[in-house]
């Protein structure tokens, strides 16, 4: 049986036509389905003219639409949101696949068009990078890459959930505002509506409505060591470190054509490592702090989830200088406990020699 045929539904990734590279070319009807977005989505309060514009663009989502027709929507909310949707349409045509979009729009340094957007382009490529995919751990991994995750320890495990998903079952109990009111007056105790994706229980993932409630383990087996160094526990047979892994593999030879392995690793003991990439905002700065010999504090350090290696199967594909040696990753955590990657970090900060 083959589970992985049909997830993520809502990406928009049936609608999209794959060219002879396997890159992704965007159509009309992908279109009407980002046009379906909660953030255009019509409501009550839409006027007549934010009316017409989306149900014409439903209709005809390719059309140019005037100066004009967007000035007469009344809401400045609503005029910016579509304002952001024709540019983001306009330049994704011109670019001719969502590929192409993504590393014009990130090796450009200018990014304008809101974080949504991007999350539903990065979706929507790994969608297409584990078509058929049968291993629910990998497509768990990789909804790390678009949506942020809360870090948590539980019972000696590190345990990455859905932000987005665990607020949601802590502020209502999955209930909506009759769960919030219950909980605020304490009639109601929060329910853990999540589970730890497992062998046991990996073919939910593919059935299941809503698999946003499942954890993905990331904890190593060893005794975490950071007294001196950068030490971890060595990963499980199913570690969600090890999805992961595999996960960065593939988004980086399909975007760069270049083969690499990466690899979770128990400790750096390299005193001179040549190369590093963060996979994050914080771990860029902590690997940053400590390729500079500047200290780091121990809280800092702890926010560490793990780090990884990364070596290429080509190694004349990198830069002279580095060719050979390991390029280290990080991923860490924000004060608040999340992990928010930055997928285009290893598209953008790899050491290649096209790029010297």
């Amino acid at each position: 049986m083959t589970f992985g045929t049909d997830f993520w539904l809502h990406c928009g990734f049936r609608t999209l036509v794959r060219t002879e590279r396997g890159w992704l070319i965007p159509t009309g009807d992908y279109f009407v389905q980002v046009l379906a977005r909660p953030e255009l989505a019509l409501v009550p309060e839409s006027c007549a003219a934010e009316i017409a514009l989306h149900e014409s663009l439903a209709a005809q989502p390719l059309r140019a639409v005037s100066a004009s027709e967007l000035a007469a929507v009344q809401d400045d909310d609503a005029r910016e949101n579509y304002a952001v949707f024709l540019r983001f349409r306009d330049a994704l045509q011109t670019a001719g696949t969502l590929e192409a979009y993504y590393l014009q729009l990130m090796r450009s340094g200018v990014v304008n068009v809101p974080a949504v957007f991007i999350d539903a382009v990065v979706q929507a490529l790994l969608r297409n990078l584990l078509d058929n995919c049968n291993d629910a751990f990998e497509a768990r991994a990789a909804e790390m890459l678009f949506r942020p995750q809360r870090i948590t320890l539980q019972d000696g495990q590190m345990l990455a959930g859905d932000r987005a998903t665990l607020d949601m079952l802590n502020e209502t109990a999955g209930l909506g505002e009759v769960g919030r009111l219950l909980l605020q007056s304490g009639a109601l105790q929060p329910t853990a509506q999540v589970k730890v994706l497992s062998a046991d229980n990996a073919a939910q993932y593919w059935q299941e409505s809503d698999r946003h409630h499942f954890l993905l383990d990331l904890t190593h087996e060893l005794t975490q060591d950071l007294s001196h160094g950068l030490t971890f526990k060595m990963t499980r047979a199913r570690s969600g470190l090890k999805a992961l892994a595999r996960v960065l593999e593939r988004w980086v030879a399909h975007l760069l054509g270049v083969q690499v392995q990466i690899e979770p690793v128990h400790q750096v003991t390299d005193s001179a490592w040549r190369w590093h990439v963060g996979l994050d905002v914080e771990s860029t700065a902590i690997l940053n702090d400590l390729y500079q010999d500047r200290p780091v504090e121990a809280e800092r350090m702890q926010r560490l989830v793990s780090l990884f290696t990364l070596t290429f199967a080509n190694p004349a594909e990198m830069r002279v200088d580095v060719a050979g040696k390991p390029v280290y990753l990080g991923l860490a955590t924000n004060a608040d406990g999340v992990v928010r990657i930055k997928p285009q970090n290893l598209l953008l900060n790899l050491p290649l020699a096209s790029a010297s």
